[in-house]
């Protein structure tokens, strides 16, 4: 199996909500939808499932159109992240809900409802209601309900969003491998880059209902094709400033200027947006470093093993990761220096222009 989305777009009155996405996945594929919120994950799944119909292009399977085929017609299963089961019927009959509608005997029921809910740790829960099971077990049903389904197109929409962190591991890891198993297409959204890195497979970086980029997950992390993608898979956000060539001099947010080829080495006079992620900015007490860019601290956010501190320049607030745990009080000086091999530069427009030479050569040694 094939799907294919050509030129799709969907309208709601004048605002336009999914802009000309072409996509195509192929039968044993993981492929991730990677968006903040708002970007159209959501919606461009419930037109793969057939939910909802496109204002404009084609979805195809196998290279037939299956736009207006009813989803019950289909070979889908969706999974939101809000967990939806019945609740007159215990987890065992919900996980089991497709199968008996499609007609299944006994012996199959039971051998595919067994192997779900051992994966899906659900054993001990199975004649429970679901207002009988927590939130995280709720869900965990539902997933199930798909798993058994073995449909061609699974959709998985932040599916793990409520479950503690250990299952979460174990599950990203599991989840990909079971449904490639049976052929199954399966696209999975989700708004952390992190899930993306772990999950592998190809990742379609969204912004505002379109696509800015598609590849392998490793690549397009490494290699943001436009300063879009690269927000998108940085979390958190980029560090981002605006700096102007001119001759051989670069004029930085602060007014500074710098010689041009050390941002800009190569690139013809213009205005370039510079980006780099938080664990490239240096962090330290003010020194005197012509170089650096100094600032305020506005506030720490201490994750256990890593700190982020978020300095004022002034011009922007950039974070910086701190391996261990550092308590900046807010309103101490800063200053936050960065290595030019680094950062990515894109030209006014936001298409990438200069990516670190290091992780350039890593991404497409991964793509040859």
């Amino acid at each position: 199996m094939s799907l294919q989305l050509n030129s799709v777009g969907l309208k709601y009155g004048a605002d336009v909500i999914i802009d000309d996405v072409s996509l195509t996945f192929d039968r044993g594929t993981m492929n991730v939808l990677l968006g903040p919120t708002l970007a159209g994950k959501t919606t461009l799944m419930r037109l793969m499932a057939g939910l909802d119909r496109p204002t404009t292009g084609e979805i195809t399977v196998d290279g037939k159109s299956v736009v207006g085929v009813p989803v019950r017609k289909r070979s889908v299963a969706m999974v939101y992240q809000q967990f939806v089961n019945y609740p007159s019927l215990t987890a065992f009959e919900n996980i089991a809900s497709p199968l008996r509608v499609a007609g299944l005997g006994k012996s199959e029921i039971d051998s595919r409802v067994s192997e779900a809910s051992r994966v899906l740790r659900l054993d001990p829960y199975l004649q429970r209601l679901p207002a009988q099971l927590s939130g995280g077990q709720q869900q965990r049903t539902a997933i199930a309900r798909a798993l058994v389904k073995r449909a061609d197109l699974v959709l998985l929409d932040e599916p793990l969003a409520n479950l503690d962190y250990k299952l979460r591991e174990e599950l990203r890891e599991e989840l990909p491998r079971l449904f490639a198993a049976t052929g199954t297409i399966l696209v999975y959204a989700t708004t952390e880059p992190a899930e993306a890195l772990l999950l592998g497979g190809t990742t379609a970086t969204l912004w505002q209902g379109r696509v800015t980029q598609i590849g392998p997950t490793p690549a397009v992390y490494r290699r943001p094709a436009n300063i879009f993608a690269a927000r998108v898979f940085s979390d958190p956000p980029l560090n981002e400033m605006t700096v102007t060539r001119t001759g051989g001099e670069a004029t930085l947010p602060d007014g500074r200027r710098v010689g041009a080829d050390h941002l800009l080495p190569g690139l013809p006079d213009g205005r370039y947006q510079i980006g780099f992620r938080v664990e490239h900015a240096r962090l330290a007490a003010p020194s005197g470093n012509a170089s650096a860019f100094q600032g305020k601290v506005a506030v720490t956010e201490i994750s256990g093993s890593e700190s982020f501190v978020h300095v004022d320049l002034g011009f922007a607030t950039w974070v910086s990761l701190v391996l261990g745990v550092h308590d900046w009080e807010p309103g101490l000086l800063a200053e936050i220096s960065i290595d030019p091999g680094r950062v990515f530069v894109f030209d006014e427009a936001g298409a990438l222009v200069r990516a670190p030479d290091n992780l350039a050569a890593r991404a497409m040694s991964e793509m040859v």
